[in-house]
């Protein structure tokens, strides 16, 4: 009983991903795909920028916990190392609601 418990918290982790496997993600919408290579790559592949890895979902969890209204407060105001806008002119609430949900869940 206790080693089926175990296996099932084991299973309950997010797997840690490299800078390397972040890199190769991207939304399945092309147009999506786009705005992300144009501005959320730029930061989000890169270990030691200060923002958390796409497909980090370890990394996203503290963020996400604050709600996705947050999450776009921040990216559209900006928030520490977060420029405003996202550095994407072209994303609009929904945009940024789908990429934070891309960005933030484990591949």
């Amino acid at each position: 009983m206790a080693a089926a418990l175990g296996l099932a918290a084991c299973g309950a982790q997010p797997k840690a991903i490299t800078p390397e496997q972040s890199a190769i993600l991207a939304p399945s919408d092309a147009r999506l795909s786009g705005l992300y290579a144009t501005s959320c790559k730029t930061c989000h592949t890169i270990a030691g920028s200060g923002a958390p890895l796409t497909g980090d979902a370890r990394a996203w969890a503290p963020r996400t916990k604050q709600g996705m209204a947050t999450l776009v407060a921040h990216t559209v105001q900006g928030f520490k190392a977060m420029p405003a806008g996202g550095q994407c002119a072209a994303c609009t609430a929904a945009d940024y609601e789908a990429l934070i949900a891309f960005m933030s869940k484990e591949p």
